[in-house]
């Protein structure tokens, strides 16, 4: 049996694995080549047609994303339902991880001579779709691991891991990149195997949470079927009403994470298409960004010790308003985007993981798993509805920096909702107090 440091370390590790698919694949190469893909598939009038629809080239990844995280709303919660009512939550991260790791692999075949961007968006759908569900039950380890007091440090920690990892493998993949250039090689071919690298990654460091996470029994002796996951996710969206405070949260998350998310997936396409940057640039600011976040989300764990984590929260969706109206307004070439980035990796780690682990604190005992399915459709590079406002005001105006803006509301709406939110009355509406109370 694994002792709760070593379980900590695996809990940590997974988020060392699977950020190499949201930095390399979601943040950094996809978007462009997916972009350049659809250019090459485009008709005389510049379009692409899928169903018969004119969308803009630029607006096949943003929809793709769209219309993953819209599947996901079905999927999560019955993924969540299924992990809180098995004994086998440990054996559902690794098959979620590794049909997520297989989906990214096979982007190696991805190719802009055959303009295949249907396929592409295909893989791309169904990697999210795993990716969802593994953070839906690798989220719920987290209040077996660390009791309430200790859960914006843990939290903490297993991002500033996860930023770590991604932005070793990015390194590594933006090294090859650059090589790849000066030498003359096929760029088509070095961005595939850039994409594919990330599903090695994802599948072979998942290896470490398999074998140090815990295995505990579940809560219930029923077994696992999907008739009992539907009952039970019924069973939660009846009795809603029982968490109104937890509900409020979960809303004022899905709604500024959406612009939170939707800034990663389209950072680097904004840089490209707006601004013009070469991907060397592009690379070094998301690489910056990777780094600069691990202090970034261990500041705001400060932040919060000094003040509360809802408020930490609060000064960190601040700074993303004010980083959407520099990017409308003052970003104009290589080195504003670099103060964007840096700015931007102070801020994501703080509302990223302290988000995380105020949620934790005001959900049910025996539920983390299920509710955390509803709290994924906004993570981890995963949005619905701000990519798909940006992908239509892109459509509609042409404007990158428009659509930029347009994300604004989800950060103004998001904070208005979680100013109303009652932490204390939350966790007493939960039971989380008596739980903890009853762990210690």
């Amino acid at each position: 049996m694994t002792t709760q440091r070593a379980q900590r370390i695996g809990w940590y590790f997974y988020d060392w694995a699977n950020s190499a698919y949201s930095t390399t694949v979601v943040t950094a190469f996809l978007g462009p080549y997916l972009t350049y893909v659809a250019r090459a598939a485009a008709g005389p009038d510049g379009y692409v047609h899928p169903l018969g629809v004119a969308i803009h080239p630029g607006s096949v990844f943003p929809f793709a994303t769209s219309l993953a995280v819209a599947l996901q709303v079905f999927i999560l919660p019955v993924v969540g339902a299924l992990a809180d009512r098995s004994h086998r939550k440990r054996y559902l991260l690794g098959l979620t991880a590794g049909g997520g790791a297989l989906a990214t692999t096979l982007l190696f075949f991805l190719t802009a001579a055959a303009g295949n961007y249907l396929f592409g968006s295909l893989l791309f759908i169904t990697a999210n779709l795993f990716f969802g569900s593994s953070i839906v039950i690798y989220n719920s380890f987290l209040p077996e691991l660390a009791p309430m007091h200790e859960r914006d440090k843990v939290s903490s920690r297993g991002w500033a891991l996860g930023y770590l990892g991604g932005g070793l493998l990015l390194l590594i993949n933006m090294l090859m990149y650059a090589s790849a250039g000066a030498n003359g090689s096929d760029t088509d071919l070095i961005v595939r195997t850039i994409l594919a690298s990330a599903g090695i990654w994802w599948a072979l460091f998942t290896l470490v949470p398999l074998r140090l996470l815990p295995s505990a029994p579940a809560r219930t002796a029923e077994p696992l079927r999907i008739s009992a996951a539907f009952r039970q996710l019924w069973d939660t969206l009846r009795h809603a009403r029982t968490y109104p405070q937890t509900f409020l949260f979960l809303m004022a998350y899905l709604t500024y994470n959406d612009a939170v998310q939707t800034v990663i997936t389209m950072a680097s396409q904004f840089g490209k298409e707006e601004l013009g940057l070469g991907m060397d640039v592009l690379m070094q600011a998301i690489l910056l960004v990777q780094f600069v976040a691990i202090g970034g989300a261990l500041l705001f764990e400060r932040v919060a010790a000094w003040t509360s984590t809802k408020r930490a929260i609060q000064i960190s969706i601040l700074g993303w308003i004010a980083v959407l109206i520099m990017a409308y307004a003052a970003v104009r070439g290589s080195t504003d985007f670099y103060i964007m980035a840096a700015a931007i990796a102070i801020v994501l780690g703080g509302i990223q993981a302290l988000s995380r682990s105020l949620f934790s604190q005001i959900i049910p005992a025996g539920r983390e798993a299920e509710y955390f399915s509803l709290y994924e459709i906004s993570d981890k590079g995963t949005s619905w509805i701000g990519p798909m406002v940006f992908g239509w005001t892109l459509t509609l105006t042409g404007s990158y920096r428009l659509a930029v803006l347009s994300l604004i509301i989800f950060l103004v709406i998001g904070l208005a909702l979680l100013s109303r939110v009652n932490v204390e009355r939350a966790r007493r509406e939960a039971g989380a107090l008596d739980a903890e109370a009853g762990i210690s």
